[in-house]
């Protein structure tokens, strides 16, 4: 699945990610200031994800609960030094949880991703707009 959008349709695109068949964990590849977190938002309020959502930067993980009582993990690996640190901090088991888990930055953890993902790569046009590309 292919995609172009500006941020004023992002929601209309979250919808069409889900509508789309992904898997349990989805991994975000993007540059810097793309939009991943912003495009993880949006996925969450379509799931009807109450809570704020924010940028787990310095937390790595956030976890928030779904209008069907279902649990999403959103992960932002950017700050991890190495990807012993990452199993060590038992990230393996929440990849392996069963739940949504969204991912920035999963190159930081490449031996650690489960086999069976969804890849979203985003990248942003000269107008503004972005596209992605759903794998």
């Amino acid at each position: 699945m292919e995609l172009t959008f500006s941020l004023e349709e992002i929601d209309n695109a979250a919808k069409q990610i889900l509508a789309h068949d992904m898997k349990k964990t989805v991994l975000f590849h993007a540059g810097m200031g793309v939009g991943k977190t912003t495009l993880i938002k949006a996925i969450a309020k379509q799931l009807g994800v109450k809570d704020m959502t924010s940028s787990p930067t310095f937390s790595l993980v956030n976890e928030y609960e779904t209008e069907n009582g279902d649990i999403l993990y959103h992960f932002d690996l950017y700050r991890l030094n190495t990807e012993e640190e990452a199993y060590g901090m038992g990230l393996d088991e929440y990849f392996y949880s069963g739940n949504l888990c969204l991912i920035e930055w999963p190159e930081k953890t490449p031996n650690l991703i489960p086999l069976d993902h969804t890849t979203i790569t985003i990248k942003q046009m000269p107008d503004g707009k972005r596209h992605l590309v759903v794998k």
